[in-house]
């Protein structure tokens, strides 16, 4: 299923970043992209999506995005990177997780991630040490349900 999930994952990139979007080549931010590659591997998304503004929940501190995921998928170590898992990032040290991406296979060492990113659009990026040290946590994708 791994390659299976970074097929639909790579088939997003150069859709434009567009907030609360998940329509291959038309818009999405990262939980869009993750909405997009569910229901090519997975088939109908598990709950619906309520709004959500661009800070997610660092007003109140909830995890909110975190709760999600822990909810709909398969928590796995942070370590070893595994292409086709879902990584949950926090951005700022003290502020809530609000970003995700999938890993992606090692390029020239470094691992990948497959992420929708804010003036980006979709795209597939080395998994420096900038980005793997925000890594919060580490998800796979459930077996097919149904």
């Amino acid at each position: 299923m791994r390659e299976k999930i970074l097929d639909a994952a790579r088939s997003w990139i150069g859709t434009p970043y567009r907030h609360q979007c998940s329509v291959k080549g038309q818009g999405a931010d990262c939980l869009g992209l993750l909405r997009g590659v569910w229901r090519e591997v997975l088939g109908a998304e598990p709950e619906a999506v309520p709004a959500y503004t661009a800070d997610w929940s660092e007003p109140s501190g909830q995890e909110r995005l975190w709760r999600v995921a822990r909810r709909h998928l398969v928590a796995v170590p942070v370590c070893p990177a595994r292409a086709g898992d879902v990584v949950l990032f926090r951005m700022r040290r003290r502020g809530v997780a609000k970003h995700l991406g999938f890993l992606g296979p090692a390029k020239a060492g470094l691992p990948t991630v497959l992420h929708a990113y804010s003036g980006k659009g979709v795209v597939e990026t080395p998994l420096t040490r900038a980005w793997s040290r925000r890594i919060v946590a580490q998800f796979e994708f459930p077996e097919r349900r149904g």
